[in-house]
């Protein structure tokens, strides 16, 4: 069997990719923001609501937090969002 080296170096090549439009539809909505509970996940979730209402126009933003990161939502954590047209989770690691 031949042996195969691969080259693990990063190329500084880079392309220009077109940023997506912001998503119009979000203005006025009801945002739910799902925190999983792991290291700074609270932290990013609070800026990503704060971006939300100031630049997107979000009317609310409901937030809850799993009890644990590695089982799902329960159903009364997930109920909070239920009036929600939109749901974001994040981690933080």
């Amino acid at each position: 069997m031949p042996l195969v080296v691969l080259d693990p170096t990063y190329s500084e090549e880079t392309a220009d990719w077109p940023l997506a439009s912001a998503p119009r539809w979000l203005a006025g909505r009801t945002v739910g923001l799902l925190d999983n509970g792991k290291k700074n996940s609270d932290r990013l979730l609070d800026f990503m609501g704060e971006l939300l209402l100031r630049e997107y126009g979000v009317g609310r933003v409901v937030r809850a937090r799993k009890g644990d990161p590695s089982r799902p939502a329960s159903a009364e954590v997930m109920a909070i969002f239920r009036e929600c047209d939109a749901l974001f989770t994040g981690v933080g690691d």
